[in-house]
């Protein structure tokens, strides 16, 4: 069979909802192109639901399970996978990693704790998707891109030196934190020692 839809297992990034609030359906349509592996955290299962999306692992505690067993056959073959309510994202992604996925859309993850997750990136591909932007990390050293002229965001610890270059010029500075940066249609250049993210805005 050559149907990608038989083979979704590990060769597409999952797709973890982790939290629906501040997330639309617009933001989350564009991962789900390949049939991607989707795991919905129990607070997100019925906006996903009624987004018509066919989920394959829900993380619920024990209680969540027992009062919807429903699910199992509703959305059959679909496994509950048992977690506190504060063990959510590492088991999810104990879970991807056990399954053999080699990368994963976060969605519903603030930006912030972008500093908690850089010791995940050396065995997963993330990106995260928070609001109305998606956020990918760069392992340090140098990173080039296309982009449409647009605004960005760079995420990285406090005063970490980075280096863009681009139509615009050449520019180093420290991050402060979060760093937003126009900018112009082509390809930009990025260099810095450690670990960084990039942001782009998913819609408008």
């Amino acid at each position: 069979m050559s149907s990608h839809h038989f083979v979704k297992e590990q060769q597409e990034p999952a797709v973890f909802i982790l939290n629906s609030s501040g997330i639309n359906f617009e933001s989350v349509a564009p991962l789900l192109e390949w049939s991607p592996t989707i795991l919905v955290d129990q607070e997100s299962v019925d906006v996903v639901l009624s987004w018509g999306i066919k989920i394959d692992v829900v993380l619920a505690t024990s209680c969540f399970q027992e009062q919807n067993k429903q699910l199992l056959e509703e959305q059959y073959p679909l496994r509950f996978l048992t977690v506190s309510a504060l063990s959510g994202l590492d088991e999810g992604l104990h879970y991807l990693l056990a399954s053999q996925h080699k990368g994963v859309h976060l969605v519903g993850v603030n930006h912030q704790n972008h500093r908690e997750l850089e010791e995940k990136t050396s065995h997963l591909d993330l990106t995260l998707v928070d609001g109305d932007w998606k956020y990918y990390p760069v392992k340090g050293g140098k990173f080039s891109k296309w982009f449409a002229a647009s605004e960005i965001q760079i995420l990285a610890a406090e005063n970490q030196p980075l280096e863009i270059s681009n139509a615009n010029g050449q520019l180093l500075f420290p991050i402060q934190y979060l760093t937003q940066i126009e900018v112009p249609e082509g390809t930009s250049t990025f260099s810095s020692t450690g670990i960084f993210w990039i942001g782009e805005r998913v819609r408008a």
